[in-house]
C-alpha cells in the first residue's frame, strides 16, 4: 500500500518546531559520524523554459525508510499562471526498496527543514544571548529562518530588508510581528542589517553578492543559504576570510554549489581550510562559538538528510492519523 498525502495536509500537521529541528538535527550527526549515504544532487536543467527538475536524497543506516526529493522550478510558469515551484517527496521502505508513501508538499516539507537547518546552525554557533536579528529577503524563507531562529534564541527584534515592493516588505514586517509577538524594522540598507544585528540570515536567490566583508562585527553570526547552484552568491568572497569559524552543511556541496564555492575560487579558503560541517558541531566534534566577540559564518545548500529526516517525520504524522489516501 502506498500512502498519498496532500499539501494541505501536510502543511496543517507538520509544522517548523523543536521535533522538527531535533530531526534534522540527528540527521546532521548521523551524516558526520558516517551513518548516511548521500549522492551528489541531480539537476536536470530545461533550458528553453528558464527551469530545472533537482533530485536530492540519503540513506540513514539504521532508520527505516528513505527518502528522494523530486523538486521542480519553472521560472515561467507564473505567465501561465502557475507557481514557478513545485515537488513531492517519496518515501521508501529501506528493507525493501518498495515506495510507501508520496508527499504532495509542492515544497512546504524542503521549507520546513531548511528552517530546521538555520536553527541547528544558530544553535551552534550564535551567541548564547543573541537578542537582535537580522533577514535579508522577504520570501518564504525568510520567514521561516526567523522561526527557526526564534526556537533557539530570544528574539526581541528583527530587522529586514529586500528588494522586493514596499507592499510584499510591509505585509513581511506585519505578519512577522503578528507570529513572533516582537518587533520588526524595516531598514534602510544591507549594511544597516548586518551592522545593527548580532544574527544576520540571508535568503534571496541574488545571483551578485550584496553583503561587505567590512560589515562584519564581533559576535555577528551569518547564515546564508540562498546560494545553491552554480552562479549563485549572496556574500562577498572574502566574509568567508573575514570569519574566525566557517561552517556548512556539507563541503562537497558547498564547495560546488554554495558560497564556500566562490570563496574558493578567489583564494580566501582553500580544500585544506578548517571548514566545519554542522554534524561536527552537533556531535561535539568541534566546539563551536566559544567566546562571545568570534565571527561565524554557517554556508547552507540543502543536504538529503534533512529531506529524509523530515519526510520520515511526515510519514509517521501521516500514519498515525490516517491521512491522505492509500492505493495499492
Amino acid at each position: 500500500m502506498v500512502r498519498v498525502v496532500s499539501e494541505s495536509q501536510l502543511v496543517e500537521h507538520i509544522h517548523l518546531d523543536a521535533d522538527a529541528v531535533a530531526d534534522v538535527e540527528r540527521g546532521f550527526a548521523e551524516l558526520d559520524a558516517g551513518n548516511a549515504t548521500v549522492p551528489p544532487i541531480m539537476m536536470i536543467p530545461v533550458p528553453h523554459l528558464d527551469a530545472e527538475v533537482d533530485i536530492k536524497s540519503a540513506y540513514i543506516k539504521g532508520l527505516d525508510y528513505l527518502a528522494v526529493k523530486v523538486a521542480s522550478g519553472f521560472f515561467k510558469n507564473p505567465d501561465r499562471g502557475l507557481p514557478s515551484q513545485s515537488g513531492q517527496m517519496l518515501v521508501i521502505d529501506a528493507e525493501t526498496g518498495f515506495l510507501t508513501a508520496v508527499l504532495l508538499d509542492n515544497g512546504y516539507l524542503t521549507q520546513v527543514r531548511t528552517g530546521a537547518a538555520g536553527a541547528v546552525a544558530a544553535k551552534y554557533l550564535a551567541p548564547r544571548n543573541a537578542q537582535r536579528a537580522g533577514v535579508i529577503g522577504s520570501g518564504v524563507q525568510a520567514r521561516f529562518q526567523m522561526r527557526a531562529l526564534a526556537l533557539v534564541r530570544d528574539i526581541t527584534e528583527i530587522r529586514t530588508f529586500s528588494l522586493d515592493s514596499d507592499e510584499v516588505r510591509d505585509t513581511y514586517v506585519a505578519d512577522m510581528e503578528r507570529e513572533l509577538g516582537i518587533k520588526v524594522i524595516k531598514a534602510g540598507s544591507v549594511e544597516e542589517v548586518v551592522t545593527e544585528s548580532e544574527v544576520v540570515v540571508t535568503t534571496t536567490p541574488s545571483r551578485k553578492p550584496f553583503l561587505k566583508a567590512e560589515w562584519l562585527h564581533p559576535g555577528l553570526h551569518l547564515t546564508t543559504m540562498g546560494s545553491d547552484a552554480e552562479g549563485k552568491q549572496e556574500v562577498d568572497a572574502a566574509v568567508a576570510g573575514a570569519c574566525d569559524i566557517v561552517a556548512c552543511d556539507l563541503k562537497s556541496q558547498s564547495f560546488r554549489l554554495g558560497e564556500l564555492r566562490s570563496a574558493r575560487a578567489a583564494g580566501v579558503i582553500t580544500d585544506a581550510s578548517p571548514v566545519v560541517e554542522l554534524g561536527s558541531l552537533v556531535r561535539g566534534v568541534h566546539p563551536g562559538r566559544t567566546t562571545d566577540d568570534q565571527i561565524t559564518m554557517c554556508d547552507l545548500t540543502g543536504v538529503g538528510v534533512q529531506d529524509t529526516m523530515i519526510s520520515i517525520r511526515a510519514f509517521a504524522v501521516a500514519e498515525e492519523k490516517s491521512l491522505g489516501i492509500t492505493i495499492g
